[in-house]
This record gives structure tokens, sequence and C-alpha cells, in this order.
């Protein structure tokens, strides 16, 4: 990146001028070798001519004019600084001074040839840079090889495109756009020289320009694929791209959204400062309102909840959250759909959507529902946002209607949001309140895809979900311990493992009715199942399969399923075998405790350590 304690392009030009003036002066003064003198003033005059052809570009003061693209003028100047000092050195030695320096200073054809060589490759660097500057002016992409990158010719194509986005015609720029965004897709070390040689600033302003949708695709899938990485990510931040993204994502039409909308997904994913600071520029408004689009309109209830009006007024208060006292039921909800259907910038574009073909508008929700998976993904601010706005009965109404990667990026935020809940006891009271219609409609769906969807992609983060929410449940809310237990039994050894892991939080301590549920899971006959993933031959199964028993153990020791099937004899088996110390101190507790109910049987009793 061009660093702000860079010295001025004119004044980087400066340099090399005045060393040609000073070289055009030596070779007047030059005694012998007088031809090759006059060829290297030849050679320089034209340098110096194009230098000056340099320096009035760099200050023209246009202000319609674009701002001149400096990297390879840098570059240029500083390499044909370096040779016109080379023809400065060699013709001084020309001069006619005492014997000597003359026997020290010997010069020869060959230095000659050298220096000229050198000069002849100035002379085409600067011919092909004056080349892509006047491109801005009409002449577009230049693909010719100028000598300074005849080692890496991707640093040249790198700044004939960065040029051409930067000072082109429209119909160049995009095309340029398009050069670099191929060039990224090949490897990483082209997206390092795209940043290094600062070709993320005109990509952006290219972006959000909004002239021309072909353009703003154009940038937006180069600039997606440069997001794969903390350090480039975190330019595009400090490039204030995070605001572009989000007016983009506002205001633009459907195909631009959906790439704006994965950047959104690819910044987040990969920079955590990148995930802050679209909290900051509110970016899960756009997301959950162009995900929201056409949910709705069938049912804007459909199973989400009964409508009585205690319910409706219920569901507006969750979808407005802003509508204000004293306004008619009629006129908040009014004002909720209307946010549904988009911001005040983003009904610009509402007939357009509702025009465009099905696959379309099907890839935008896909887009934005990723976005907010990413950027709920470890972040308690991003999810509370999400179940600040009507997001969670739009999740809910999508996992239950849709298929495919649309319902499982969905179902990925939910999982998302429950974990945040989890860790967060504000956002796990006010988001998934046991009166919520949209935390009854989420739960609802969680459950359906563990009991009825024979896919473990879906039933895990379902059951991570309910496991996540293990303390917002009640003792009578049996229906979520039930599948749970089911699972158990699942053929999948992880579906099986993530059901015991779910059901060890409704049965852990930390969970306040943890007597209440343990006691549930043993009567929907837990533990035969529980017993047969313990002979499971993977070490983290026991573990967590370990752990339930122990908490079941520990919290309803008096239930003869226990005795019966030989829990206590398991758990001493286990004891003997080499368990991490948190796991054996539990089981040791547990052996403790169930000996206490069957105190009588003095074989067991000497299984105590």
């Amino acid at each position: 990146m061009e660093s702000s304690s860079e010295k001025r392009v004119e004044d980087e030009l400066s340099h090399p001028i005045m060393v040609a003036e000073r070289v055009r002066s030596a070779v007047d003064e030059a005694d012998s070798f007088k031809l090759e003198c006059s060829e290297v003033g030849k050679q320089v005059d034209r340098l110096l001519q194009m230098l000056r052809s340099l320096v009035r570009l760099a200050t023209a003061t246009s202000t319609a004019a674009p701002p001149l693209y400096e990297r390879p003028i840098r570059r240029v100047a500083s390499e044909a600084a370096k040779n016109l000092d080379r023809a400065l050195a060699l013709v001084r030695k020309c001069k006619r001074r005492s014997i000597l320096h003359r026997v020290v200073s010997i010069v020869g054809a060959a230095d000659f040839r050298k220096v000229l060589g050198h000069l002849d490759a100035s002379v085409g660097d600067m011919k092909w840079l004056l080349s892509i500057l006047d491109g801005g002016g009409g002449g577009g992409i230049v693909l010719t090889l100028p000598p300074i990158a005849s080692n890496d010719p991707i640093v040249s194509w790198v700044w004939s495109f960065i040029a051409s986005i930067q000072m082109g015609q429209l119909n160049d720029r995009i095309e340029a756009a398009n050069e670099l965004a191929s060039l990224a897709q090949d490897n990483d070390r082209n997206k390092k020289i795209i940043v290094e040689e600062c070709g993320l600033p005109p990509l952006l302003k290219l972006f959000k320009e909004g002239t021309s949708p072909l353009a703003q695709i154009a940038a937006a899938t180069a600039l997606c694929h440069l997001a794969n990485d903390l350090d480039r990510v975190r330019v595009i931040v400090r490039e204030h791209g995070v605001p572009a993204v989000v007016q983009v994502l506002s205001d633009s039409p459907m195909r631009v959204q959906t790439l704006a909308a994965n950047l959104v997904a690819r910044m987040a994913k990969h920079d955590p400062v990148a995930q802050e600071d679209f909290a900051r520029e509110n970016a899960i408004r756009p997301l959950v309102t162009l995900l929201s689009f056409d949910t709705f309109v069938d049912d804007p209830l459909g199973h989400l909840g009964k409508q009585t009006i205690h319910s409706l007024v219920q569901i507006n208060k969750e979808l407005g959250k802003g509508a204000r006292g004293g306004k008619q039921f009629a006129t908040s909800y009014s004002n909720s759909y209307l946010f549904m259907e988009g911001s005040s910038r983003g009904g610009n574009h509402r007939k357009e959507r509702e025009n465009e073909d099905p696959a379309l508008k099907l890839q935008l929700k896909v887009s934005c529902a990723e976005a907010l998976w990413m950027l709920a993904q470890g972040s308690v601010t991003n999810s509370r946002k999400i179940t600040e706005t009507k997001g969670m009965l739009c999740l809910a109404k999508i996992v239950q209607n849709e298929q495919g990667e649309l319902q499982f990026n969905c179902l990925m935020t939910v999982m998302e949001i429950t974990a945040a809940a989890e860790s967060n006891a504000d956002l796990r009271r006010a988001a998934f309140k046991t009166n919520s219609p949209a935390a009854k409609a989420v739960v609802e769906q969680l459950l359906r895809i563990i009991k009825e969807v024979d896919s473990p992609a879906l039933q895990i983060p379902a059951m991570k979900s309910i496991g996540a929410l293990a303390r917002t449940f009640s003792a009578r809310e049996t229906r979520v311990v039930e599948p749970l237990v089911a699972q158990m039994s699942n053929r999948n050894a992880e579906v099986a493992d993530e059901a015991v892991v779910a059901l060890s939080k409704f049965a852990s301590p930390v969970n306040f009715l943890h007597v209440e549920h343990s006691k549930s899971i043993i009567e929907f006959n837990g533990i035969p199942p529980l017993m047969r993933l313990l002979r499971s031959n993977e070490i983290t199964q026991m573990h967590h399969g370990l752990t339930l028993l122990c908490y079941l153990a520990l919290h309803a020791g008096n239930n003869e399923s226990l005795e019966q099937a030989r829990v206590l004899t398991a758990l001493e088996g286990a004891d003997r075998t080499g368990l991490p110390q948190n796991i054996k101190e539990l089981v040791s507790s547990a052996i403790i405790h169930l000996n206490l109910y069957h105190a009588g049987n003095s074989q067991r009793m000497s299984y105590l350590p």
C-alpha cells in the first residue's frame, strides 16, 4: 500500500530529470568516445522528454480527471534514475583530465554497450508507462510487456489493469476488473501482488459508484476472490470497504446485492474486526430484509404462532421492535412489513426484485443467509442484532419450508445465535423467552429436523442448538428431551454422540433444572442406548457418554433403571481405565453416590477406592 510518508510523484520524477540534465552536460564536455557519448545523449534526450511528459500528467489539476495511478510511475522512475546514474558515471570518465585519472578510469566500448542497453530498457519502460496512463484517456488496456517486468509479467498486467480501473473509460474499467478477478482466482501470489500494487481502492470505488451493474459485478467478483485471507480483508477494512459494501447491499440490483452479501460472508469469516465493523454499519438489517423478501407473502404468520389477538401482538413486537406506544396495531404491523420489503434506499429496486428470475432470488437468499451465519459466528453482538429484527422468524420459516443450501445456511445461523445465547445470559433471556413466538418457532423447527429429517448435516447443528438452549427449557418441556434420547440410537455415530452432548447440557449441574431433566432422560429409556455407546471404541464418544451417565447417576441415583442396567459396574470398570482427570473425578463421585443407594451389596462396596 502507498504510504502517507512517500514523496509526491512529482518529487519522485524530479531526481531522474536532474540526473538526465547532468548527463547532457557531461556529454557536451566529453573529449573521448565522442560518438558513443553522443548515442548516450540521444537516449537520455528521449528519456528526458518522456519524464517531462510524466510530470505534466502528474501536475494536471483537472478536478474532473481521475487521480493518476502512481505505483508503476514510482517503480519506473526509480529504475530510470539508477540507469541515468550509470550513464553519468560513464560519460564523466570521457572528460580529459590528468594522465593518472585516464589510467585508472579505463573506458571501453563494452561499457557503452551495457549503459546503452540500460537506457534502452528505461526508454521501453517509459513508452509502456505513458501508454497505460494514456489508456485512461480512452486507449484501453495495454498488455505489452515492459522491460522492467520481463522477469515477472504478472506485475505489468496488474499495473495495466489497475490503471484502467482507476483512470479508464467505463467499458475498459469493467474489462480490467474482470481481468483482475481472473488473476486473483488463479493463485494467492497474484492476490498479494494486486493488493501490494494498490488495486483495492480503485476496485472499491468502482464497486460503490453504482454507475453500472456490470461494473459493480466485476469489481465485487475481484474483491470476493481477494477477501479470503485475514491480512487482505484487513486492508479492505482499512480502505473503508465495510461501509461501501453495506451501501451497495442496501441499494443495488439483485445480482449486485448477491455478490455484496458474498463479500460480507468472506470478510466476516476471515476477520473479527470486519465482523465488528459490519455490526457498527448495521449490515444485519439489509441482509435480513433481503432474506425475508417473499418469505411471508403467502402466509405471513404461517405455522409460527396461533393467530389470536395476543399472539399477533407478540409477533408484531418481535417484528417491529420499534413500534411506539399509542399506535394502532394495524399501523405498527404494516410498518413492520414495510421493513420486510426493504430499507428506504433498497425500495428503489423492489419491482425489479419481484420480476427477477427465481433462481437469482434463491441465490440472493443463499448468500444473505451465509452472510448472517458468518456475522453471527462467535459474535454475541451480531447475534443479538439478528434477534432484534424479524430475523428469527424468518430463519424459522425458511428452515421449515426450504431445502438445500438455503435451509442449511439458515440452520447454521440459528446454531451460531443459540451458541451466543448459551454464553450470554442477557441474550438468552431476551431472545429465547418462553412466550416469544420467534423462539417457539425456532425450537419447533429444530425439533422437527431432529425427529423427522434423516440428514446428519442438518441434525447435528439442530441438536447443538437445542443443547445450547438447554437452560431455557422448563421441566415440563419433556418434548425437547425425548427426540434427543431417541437419537442416541442413531446409526450415525456423530449424530448419536451429538445427542449425548446435548443431553449432557440438560443434566449438567449448571442447569438449574438438572434433576428434573435427568429424571426425564431416564424415563424416556435413555440408559440402554447410553450404555451401548459406552462400549464404543471411539474415545471421544465414550468420554461424552461417561459424562452424561455420571450426571444421571448423581442426580437420579435411586432410580431402578440405573441398577437394572448395571450402571455402577460400568462406572467402576471405566474408573480403572485411563481417563482425563476431570472425567475421572466425575466418575468417582458418581460411584460413591450410587453406593449410597446400594449400600447393602458388599461386593459393590468393595470397589470403592
